[in-house]
This record gives C-alpha cells, structure tokens and sequence, in this order.
C-alpha cells in the first residue's frame, strides 16, 4: 500500500473510532486562560516571553520552588537542521532557563522517539544535546529505563493500565514542550499528542504502533489524562504545515503558546493554524478535561486577531479541511 494510501485508511479508521465516542461528555466551563507570545526568530528573548507568560498567567513560583521539573520536547526525527520537525533547541533551553531563575531545584529533559530506537542520535542530530551539555541540563531516554504500570484515568482504549517511565512519575512538575504542526492522522500534533513520547517503545513499540492500533484520539486523551501535565509550552516560531508530523514544510508563525490546560492552549494554536477545534478528533473527547470554546479560554499576551495563520493541510483529512473564521 503506497503511503497516501495508507494514511487514507488509517484516517478513516481513526474518524469512525473517534465518532463513536465524540460526544462524551459536556465541555468544561472552567476558565484557563491561556497566553501567546510574538517571536519573529529563536534569536529572540525566548525566556523573557515564557517568564511573563508564567506571570501573566499567575502560575505561582511557589509551584516550582525546590521542585523537580521536566521538560517533554517533541524529538520524533534526526533531521540535522530540518528545524520545522523537532521542539527547537532555543524553546527547550530557554524553558530551562526560566524553571531554574524561578527556584527549581532540578530540571531535566526526557523522551522516548517515536521514529527511531536510538533516542540519542535524535538527540544529537537535533542540536538539542549540544545546548543541553552546554547548560548542564541531564536528559534522560525513556526508551531505556525503568518503567511502572499506572491505572489508565481517562479508559477510551481497552488499554487497562499504561506503562510511563519512573522519571515521569517521580517528576514534580510536567511541562510538554512540544511543535506547532500538522498531522496526517491527529489534524494538529501539539501539547497533548507531544505526550506519545512519553510512552517507551520498548512497549508501544516504533512508531508507537499499540496505541495507532487503539486510536490515535483515543490515546490522546488516556496518555493526557493518566500523565496529568502541569503545564504546555507550543513552540510555533517555526511550525510545520501540509503533510506533518515529519513530511511537511516550514511555516513561519512567530509564535510561543503557554497554558496551564493543554485541552484550551492546542484549541488556540488549532485557531492559530486555521483549523476548528471542535472539528479534531481529540480535542472533541478532551472537551470535558478543559474547554474548546473561546468563550472560557481567557486570552493573555497577544489576540488570536493578530497571530492568526493559514497553515495548508491536506485535502483529503476531514480534521484538517475546516478553516476558523479569524
């Protein structure tokens, strides 16, 4: 089967599986605000942006104060210099930066690749192990290392229970550091979906094929809501657009995304993109962790007026067909 093909069919399998179960649930009526930055390059005050998105959005230091913080990038190819592909080296760094000025007693940063069993030379070949020694940040492979079972909170897979790396666990704070980008199964790819590489391959297999086979919506939500992140970070300087998560093509977006729910900051960088929220798989069974609607996403830094894009998605995704009225 040719991969259009393929990605035909596993999209088609994916929507019937999501329909099924789409309406469970009323949407959260908590308000998360959730906060957008301008960033015309990764030279820019990176950790200047992410300290007053943290005070804008009153995320108490006190929370990170002697605690443990790890940081979830997206490593999912070794593309040297393919800076569209990869949670850019700057966004991480910086992220560091500012855990450790606010009185962190540790950061670290950790992930299973998806595509490849040597996390290491993703690692490399995204320059991020280069800035990580540089800051003396450790970083620890999830695909090789010790692992727990923990009761599946959210039960949209048959998965009973799910197997997360002792690190994550023993962690204070969890923050998913992911990219801005376009997928050919999930519509968007962005802090929630950054949680597969969380999932060690060791289990789930390359590229995460257990939880393909579950439903890639479905799995979403069951990793999100067992794993609980503290916080997301949506690095969209540079996201990508048309055939993502690894095929597509840089799209120049300027901007950093900071929420305390994942749920309402993807629903405003799906926004952000030209998409409907209400119209991605995930999102929609997400709906009662956090909301959709702009009416209890509180917008902080910049409005969606002024960061809105048209990132291009493929023709043949229903998720991935709809466009936001601005």
């Amino acid at each position: 089967m040719e991969r259009r093909e393929f990605i035909k069919a596993a999209a088609a399998g994916a929507a019937v599986a999501a329909g099924a179960i789409a309406f469970m649930g009323r949407e959260s009526h908590a308000e998360t605000p959730v906060f957008i930055g301008k960033a015309a390059s990764y030279q820019a005050d990176i950790a200047g942006i992410l300290k007053r998105a943290l005070a804008e959005l009153r995320f108490d230091p006190a929370r990170i104060a002697g605690k443990t913080v790890l940081l979830k990038p997206n490593l999912v190819e070794p593309h040297l210099g393919a800076g569209h592909i990869n949670t850019h080296p700057a966004v991480v760094a910086a992220a560091a930066e500012v855990f450790l000025s606010l009185g962190a007693g540790r950061v670290m940063v950790a992930e299973a690749a998806g595509h490849r069993r040597d996390t290491q030379e993703v690692l490399e070949l995204s320059e991020l192990g280069n800035a990580l020694r540089e800051d003396r940040i450790p970083f620890q492979d999830f695909n090789a290392c010790a692992i727990s079972a923990v009761q599946n909170a959210s039960g949209l897979t048959s998965l009973k229970k799910l197997f997360l790396p002792s690190p994550l666990l023993a962690a204070d704070l969890i923050v998913s550091v992911a990219k801005m980008k376009t997928h050919h199964w999930a519509g968007v790819t962005l802090s929630m979906k950054n949680l597969f590489g969380v999932m060690p391959g060791t289990v789930y297999g390359w590229p995460k094929n257990v939880l393909h086979l579950e439903g890639i919506p479905q799995s979403i939500v069951d990793i999100f809501a067992t794993v609980k992140p503290h916080l997301a970070i949506v690095d969209g300087i540079v996201g990508m657009e048309g055939d993502g998560p690894i095929m597509g093509t840089p799209k120049q977006a300027g901007v950093i995304v900071v929420g305390e729910s994942p749920v309402s900051v993807d629903a405003t960088c799906a926004r952000i993109m030209g998409a409907d929220p209400w119209k991605i798989p995930y999102l929609k069974l997400a709906k009662r962790y956090g909301p959709l609607s702009e009416a209890y996403i509180p917008q902080r830094g910049e409005t969606l007026r002024d960061t809105y894009m048209t990132f291009a998605f493929l023709d043949f995704i229903e998720a991935q067909r709809v466009r936001a009225d601005g």
